[in-house]
C-alpha cells in the first residue's frame, strides 16, 4: 500500500481488487469440487467490511482517508452449510457459480480500470 493520503482511494481499491482475486479462487475451487460428495461452497465476505469501514457522516474523501486498511481483509465462509442440492450432500450449482465468476471478473476489471484512472489523475496533477 502506498503511504500517503493522496493514494487513499488507490489503497482501498487495491484491497478490493485483492479480495476479488481471493473470491475468484474460491469460486473456481467450488466448480472444481462440483462432484465432491458433502462439499459445501465457499465464498468471501468483503463488502460488509468495506461498508463498515467507510460508513460515517463526513464526506467520502474523509472516510477513505481515515479508513483502517488492516480491517479490509474480508472473511471466507461456508455458504448454506445445511443446504444440499443433491443426495450426495454437495451444494454447488454450476450455473450459479459461473454467474458469480462472471460478476466477479467484471468487478475486478472495473477496479483495475478505476485504479488506472486514479493514477492518471494523480499524474495530471503532478505534471502541472
Amino acid at each position: 500500500m502506498i503511504g500517503s493520503n493522496a493514494f487513499g482511494y488507490v489503497n482501498v481499491l487495491n484491497k478490493a481488487a485483492d479480495a476479488s482475486v481471493i473470491r475468484q479462487e474460491l469460486l473456481a475451487n467450488n466448480l472444481a469440487n462440483n462432484d465432491t460428495p458433502d462439499y459445501k461452497r465457499k465464498d468471501l465476505n468483503f463488502e460488509s467490511y468495506l461498508k463498515k469501514e467507510l460508513k460515517g457522516e463526513e464526506d467520502l474523501d474523509k472516510r477513505v482517508a481515515n479508513a483502517n486498511l488492516s480491517k479490509l481483509n474480508g472473511s471466507i465462509y461456508t455458504d448454506r452449510a445445511n443446504l444440499s442440492y443433491r443426495y450426495d450432500g454437495n451444494n454447488v450449482d454450476v450455473d450459479v457459480e459461473e454467474g458469480y465468476i462472471a460478476e466477479n471478473q467484471i468487478r475486478y476489471y472495473t477496479l483495475l480500470q478505476t485504479m488506472t484512472e486514479e493514477f492518471q489523475r494523480l499524474r495530471m496533477v503532478l505534471s502541472r
